[in-house]
């Protein structure tokens, strides 16, 4: 029986690990997609925006 449980956690390791990668799969691409670049892309210009204004000098 000690075979069961040194074996046990390995396995449900394993199990979760795949679930977590079918997940990460599954959500890549589709509609999300369109969301996701969309989402990334007005991130990246609001810090832009945030870096060339604090660039400037008033004066």
């Amino acid at each position: 029986m000690d075979y069961v449980s040194a074996l046990l956690p390995p396995v449900v390791m394993a199990v979760f690990f795949g679930a977590v990668i079918r997940v990460i799969v599954k959500t890549q691409g589709g509609a999300n997609k369109t969301k996701e670049d969309a989402a990334v892309d007005a991130a990246l210009a609001r810090a832009e925006g945030a870096q060339q204004g604090a660039g400037r000098v008033d004066g």
